[in-house]
């Protein structure tokens, strides 16, 4: 029988039961909103160690703060019972997806492209999953995937003992060799795991079954990798390439990075070659031509082990360890301690050093002593016959960089320099402006017909690629404070702040080049239009929306601090969804306190459509200063340093269209006269983390000294 309330939280049902831990889908009555509610079943309160492994998952996930890593909103006890409070995810778990078959290439490179820098951000933390399966990769209702469950996850420095006294934790079908053996691990070992969820995305079935988990584990240490093509033909040739680099049993041999793994599978899934995907793989990461990487050798013939869970003729399919399968995403942790006996002697003899596979491996016996458990279990001994491999390398030197194509979901990027419009291939290749007016423009977006909008003046512009140039709306006599024109990402809205007041209105081109007058937006009866003491009196300088739909809206404004009553910059995000400006009810509201940024004007800001605020504060070359991150998930806010401890200035951030990678402008302060203007597009996951990060290559008199004018990088999505 489910609890009527835990906390402050009304329980509607149980979403799933697990070994360690029941979900509930719960109603918060202070936000309003749905949730998942994970709590420590009392009949385990007993065992101390229960319950501080929850609590430490909590703690765990609670540090992290990534937009594909299931956020947590709350940690509490409700009399003498643990839980804790995270995004309800309603778009089930990817186990629930391959149980229906395998995933197209394309669709498996979207998942890993987000999924690889959030692991990346955990590992830059010292923070290791060692349990990632697709039971723990979950979806929101827009089908976004996030990594959940960090809750034996293990931080990689320390030195303490675990909570099972050094046992090894982790689902057998997914474990990497090296956690297998109980060696130390880092986040390679997760890199393993993902290698091994690629393969059964792709597949369909796992790449190694056996009727028992002990079997499986010995078969993660010994067997050499089965090829995915055998069951999916229909698959690039350069896939076995890049999953065999990610499984490899070697950890040196894998890639470095998650993210550099899903950059490959990226390039390859766009029809690059494998040798080509792995050198962007490795070129991306820092956007130079130095790195250089390994890469596991494509496994010789003689090598695969023929055993009948290798063949691909549907007579054995996946065994039914029902005590390692997800729940409804909650993940039922599985305990094995190992002691191997000779697979320790093969793994270390075979993969110590990199050599040319041999036409014929040596077959040893050898008997291996194995505790299998759950929670308790039997003890087994397994007499099995183990295959010594040996895994060819090969080194590979990148030539130079190439087209970073659909780098966070973007293929070109707009910008202003020079008060004139300009693009450039999304790897900084290419630049050169569409228009030569040398006019002060503002508010440059993409439109849904592939052109480019900006204002002007009084007047609304649209260019296309040519540099044919159309007016979209002109404003007419006395008008003041033409501050923005922000169409809605579905293009059936846009979003206008004019003679002092907003108004959302439909994105109709040929109405609005009626327009020339306060009296024609508002005859335009749009959802939203200015009213006195409401919201929408609200002064707006810039709009931002929503990635799905036109029922929210953003802007920022000069507003008051109901903390101090001074006046400052406030972003505020609302519902619009009535239509009605009496009930526009603002959902978030900051800084207003909530966190210091020191100056009290804001520049400039960006929203990814989703739960990522980013702007920047305004004291030096107009338009220049420190640079901000606000998560609405975890309603906190920090400064960012991508460059370093007190490095100024920056500018115009701007979210990737996938939420993942950050353009940002910057000037060093401490050059003076001598400072330039640089171009960073970075992934997102490695801004804070000491990684070298590497400015475009641009032309010197591209912006000029002490550029005071906007830079708004507009990067344009990847058509599906």
């Amino acid at each position: 029988m489910n609890p009527e309330k835990i906390g402050r939280y009304e329980i509607k049902s149980e979403l799933g039961r697990g070994g360690m831990a029941t979900v509930y889908r719960a109603y918060d009555p202070r936000f309003e909103r749905e949730v998942a509610l994970k709590v420590l079943p009392r009949e385990f309160l007993h065992d101390g160690s229960f319950r501080v492994r929850f609590e430490r998952e909590a703690k765990t996930i609670a540090s992290l703060e990534h937009p594909a890593i299931v956020p947590v909103y709350d940690v509490g006890e409700d009399d003498g019972q643990p839980y804790f409070v995270m995004r309800l995810m309603p778009g089930g778990s990817l186990s629930d997806i391959i149980s229906k078959g395998s995933i197209p290439l394309k669709e498996a490179a979207r998942v890993m492209n987000r999924l690889g820098p959030a692991l990346d951000e955990a590992h830059a933390k010292g923070i290791i999953h060692r349990d990632l399966k697709p039971g723990n990769i979950l979806f929101d209702r827009s089908h976004e995937p996030y990594v959940s469950d960090f809750g034996i996850a293990k931080i990689a420095q320390s030195q303490g003992s675990t909570v099972t006294g050094g046992a090894i934790i982790g689902t057998p079908a997914y474990m990497s060799p090296e956690q297998a053996q109980g060696d130390p691990i880092d986040g390679r070992s997760d890199i393993y795991a993902l290698g091994v969820i690629l393969y059964e995305m792709l597949a369909g079935v796992q790449p190694y079954q056996a009727t028992t988990p002990m079997a499986v584990v010995v078969k993660h240490i010994t067997d050499p990798i089965p090829h995915i093509l055998d069951w999916n033909p229909n698959l690039p040739g350069g896939i076995e390439a890049i999953i065999e680099k990610a499984m490899a049993k070697n950890p040196d041999q894998r890639f470095s990075t998650a993210g550099e793994m899903a950059t490959a599978l990226d390039a390859l899934a766009r029809g690059e070659t494998v040798e080509d995907a792995l050198k962007t793989a490795v070129l991306s990461v820092s956007h130079t031509q130095a790195n250089k990487t390994r890469m596991a050798g494509k496994a010789d013939s003689t090598r695969r082990v023929d055993t009948p869970q290798n063949k691909p003729d549907g007579t054995n399919t996946r065994s039914p360890l029902a005590w390692i399968l997800p729940i409804a995403g909650v993940a039922v942790v599985g305990v094995i301690a190992l002691v191997i006996v000779a697979a320790f002697f093969i793994f270390n003899s075979s993969f110590a050093t990199a050599a040319t596979p041999t036409a014929t491996a040596p077959v040893i016996t050898a008997t291996v002593e194995a505790n299998v458990t759950e929670d308790t279990g039997p003890t087994a001994t397994i007499e099995l016959t183990l295959t010594a491999t040996q895994v060819a390398t090969e080194t590979a030197t990148p030539s130079g960089p190439p087209p970073l194509a659909g780098i966070g979901g973007a293929d070109m990027v707009a910008f202003l320099a020079k008060n004139e419009v300009w693009v450039m291939n999304i790897d900084g290749t290419n630049p050169r402006p569409l228009t030569e007016d040398k006019a002060v423009k503002k508010s440059l977006q993409w439109m849904p017909d592939g052109r480019l909008a900006f204002i002007s003046g009084y007047t609304v512009y649209a260019v296309d690629l040519d540099g044919r140039i159309e007016e979209l709306m002109v404003f007419r006599g006395d008008i003041r404070f033409f501050n923005d024109f922000r169409i809605s990402h579905d293009g059936t809205q846009v979003a206008i702040s004019a003679y002092n007041q907003s108004f959302i209105v439909p994105f109709d081109l040929a109405a609005l080049k009626t327009v020339n007058s306060r009296d024609g937006l508002v005859k335009l009866k749009g959802c939203v239009s200015y009213l006195d003491k409401t919201l929408m009196a609200q002064v707006a300088r810039q709009f931002r929306w929503p990635n799905n739909g036109n029922k929210w809206v953003s802007w920022l404004y000069r507003g008051r601090d109901t903390n101090t009553g001074t006046d400052l910059d406030i972003v505020n995000a609302v519902d619009i969804s009535t239509c009605d400006p009496t009930k526009v009810v603002t959902k978030e509201y900051f800084p207003n306190g909530l966190f210091k940024v020191g100056k009290t004007e804001i520049g400039d800001y960006d929203w990814d459509g989703n739960t990522q605020f980013v702007f920047n504060t305004t004291f030096r070359n107009v338009g220049w200063g420190d640079l901000f991150y606000y998560s609405t998930e975890f309603r906190k806010g920090r400064q960012l340093e991508p460059l370093g401890r007190s490095k100024c200035c920056y500018r115009d951030a701007r979210w990737s269209p996938d939420g993942l990678y950050l353009f940002f402008a910057f000037q060093d302060q401490n050059l003076v006269d001598k400072s330039v203007t640089q171009v960073y597009y970075v992934p997102f996951s490695k801004i804070g983390t000491g990684a070298e990060l590497t400015p475009y290559e641009l032309p010197a008199d591209l912006f000029p000294l002490r550029q005071v004018d906007a830079i708004e990088f507009a990067p344009r999505p990847v058509k599906p």
